[in-house]
């Protein structure tokens, strides 16, 4: 509240003393919220304490054994899954809201020790074998149908990641992972089909409007999924560098309509970015093919960057402001 501005009124005469004292009084000793301190200490606590069973298991597996590791792993999410299960709302297409502080992060602490205990299960008794794209495949699912049923977007981004690993394992030969070879074209064309899936998801929730609140997480994934993919490609086919480049042109006046529909600023400031590292690697690879004097292609590179940095910040601002002002931009 404006204290000036309730001074400007007392001594007017339009406000009371009594009542200008009693409003600042109220003012100075107001309650303030402690929810994102809380959220953040309750997130620590989940990630502290599946950080201290890892350490607990590796420091001392040779002790407790294999069997007593994975029961108490077990019991850990069965009695997370058994409480979200016992104190859930019904179910919808729309969102629906936790029934309790308590339940998010006990939802999350029982996805966080299911996948602790299927991979620890993995590495102890090799259940599935050298099929690591089921592996996979199987906490995909269950985080998946998790993140529906329950409606929970940190589950949602767990199970995208999940499905990520599984179509990376799926479509790149074991050597090239044993490799870190990451610039494969497996991979490539794995992030590019990834990305316009969970596009097209994030089309279809919207329009179907099952779990609507769903699609901006998808969107995100895929955005950076797409734009990563396609400047992989960029940098590493340079006979087809101006392909690339429309590619990436095309996805990125999508995301930019995408981003004036939502009145996003998010969006709209990561494909400017990602547009700007591409020219960029165009501009300096055209500069570098050129025979010309180093001194002159240096001044030339330097000029650029200034130039156009200084472009992008105004297009930015001005962007930014033109979001905030109209429902869209012409």
């Amino acid at each position: 509240m404006d204290i000036s501005l309730l001074k400007s009124l007392q001594q007017k005469g339009l406000l009371s003393q009594e009542s200008f004292i009693k409003v600042e009084e109220q003012e100075k000793n107001k309650l303030f919220s402690v929810h994102w301190e809380l959220k953040t200490i309750l997130y620590l606590g989940i990630l502290l304490f599946t950080s201290g069973l890892g350490i607990l298991v590796y420091k001392n597996i040779n002790s407790i054994g294999h069997q007593a590791v994975l029961a108490f792993i077990a019991l850990v999410f069965i009695a997370c899954f058994y409480y979200c299960f016992k104190n859930k709302l019904p179910f919808s297409y729309h969102k629906v809201l936790s029934p309790n502080v308590f339940f998010d992060y006990a939802l999350l602490l029982g996805c966080i020790s299911l996948l602790i205990f299927i991979a620890y299960f993995q590495y102890a008794y090799a259940i599935f074998g050298s099929r690591y794209g089921l592996a996979t495949f199987i906490p995909m699912l269950a985080l998946f149908f998790t993140a529906y049923y329950f409606d929970h977007l940190g589950v949602l981004s767990m199970a995208i990641t999940n499905l990520a690993a599984w179509l990376g394992v799926t479509v790149t030969p074991l050597q090239l992972l044993n490799q870190n070879d990451f610039n494969s074209n497996s991979f490539i064309i794995a992030g590019v089909l990834l990305g316009l899936l969970l596009n097209c998801i994030a089309y279809f929730s919207e329009r179907k409007n099952i779990k609507k609140h769903f699609a901006f997480t998808y969107i995100n994934f895929g955005m950076h999924l797409l734009f990563i993919s396609l400047l992989a490609a960029l940098i590493k086919y340079d006979n087809l560098l101006m392909y690339s480049l429309i590619a990436l042109l095309l996805t990125a006046f999508y995301f930019y309509k995408k981003s004036v529909a939502d009145k996003s600023y998010y969006i709209l400031l990561c494909t400017a970015l990602y547009i700007y590292i591409a020219l960029s690697y165009v501009v300096i690879h055209f500069l570098l093919i050129q025979n010309g004097d180093a001194m002159a292609m240096l001044y030339l590179t330097a000029f650029y960057f200034i130039l156009s940095s200084v472009l992008l910040c105004i297009f930015l601002i001005k962007s930014n402001k033109r979001l905030k002002q109209h429902d869209s931009i012409q």
